[in-house]
């Protein structure tokens, strides 16, 4: 039986997913910004809190751990390579390994440039994609940490899931994110067509995660720096997709 994923508000702008297994009753925090607002919603749920996944170390995705492992002796798994910066990690994890949630199995994707160990988690049978903070609705992650080509190829592995995938990233970013792609690829039908749907959500106080990951592919000029129209937009050469996807990282930096 697939997974069920409940999403929920939490901070000023970030998303928490609870995922149940629904064949065992197993259920994980996808990060943990804080603790309160996820025991809320396990209580409003009535599920119990077994295992804790995180996409990466910064705090607003971390700060929740070691109370809800303290109260729910819940196992928290994270990338192998950041196991320094996250207190109570138990078992790492990188792209090509999976890891299971009671009947249920996650794979695991290396995303790194937000931080460099980023990696995402993949339900393949739910077609859900749990994005942390390496791709956002129309953006990705600032490149706090890595460089633009393992970032873009890490994209690219992304990109290349099923359309129909679900996918369910930290922050709600998406009308900002509308607003840039909106200046550097104003006559893409799918981003207009994207951009306004975005705000019908926003104007009516509704979230926009999650969203399919095949809309995005046409709309989100992060997943399309290889598309020469983009190159041509930054007068660049179309034949090296990670040296536009700097330039696109660096014009959202500055707008």
């Amino acid at each position: 039986m697939p997974l069920h994923v409940h999403t929920f508000a939490t901070l000023s702008d970030n998303y928490g997913f609870l995922v149940h297994d629904t064949q065992t009753g197993r259920t994980a925090s996808i990060d943990a910004a804080a603790a309160p607002p996820i025991e809320a919603e396990l209580a409003r749920t009535g599920w119990t809190l077994t295992d804790i996944l995180v996409t990466h170390h910064h705090w607003d995705h971390t700060d929740g751990i070691l109370p809800l492992k303290q109260a729910h002796g819940a196992r928290v798994t994270g990338p192998s390579a950041e196991a320094d910066h996250i207190a109570g990690m138990d078992h790492g994890v990188h792209g090509g390994q999976t890891i299971t949630l009671g009947a249920s199995t996650l794979a695991v994707i290396d995303t790194p440039g937000h931080t460099n160990g980023h990696i995402c988690y993949f339900d393949a049978e739910g077609c859900n994609l749990f994005s942390g903070d390496a791709l956002f609705s129309l953006g990705c992650g600032r490149m706090f940490e890595g460089t633009p080509r393992p970032m873009w190829q890490g994209l690219t592995r992304l990109r290349a899931l099923p359309d129909e995938t679900k996918v369910f990233c930290g922050h709600e970013y998406s009308a900002a994110n509308a607003d840039f792609a909106l200046s550097i690829d104003p006559d893409n039908p799918a981003l207009i067509a994207r951009a306004e749907h975005v705000r019908r959500l926003r104007d009516a106080n509704q979230p926009t995660i999650p969203f399919l990951l095949g809309e995005d592919k046409a709309a989100n000029p992060f997943l399309r720096a290889d598309d020469p129209a983009l190159a041509a937009r930054f007068n660049l050469p179309p034949d090296d997709p990670a040296r536009v996807f700097a330039a696109i990282r660096k014009a959202k930096d500055s707008f």
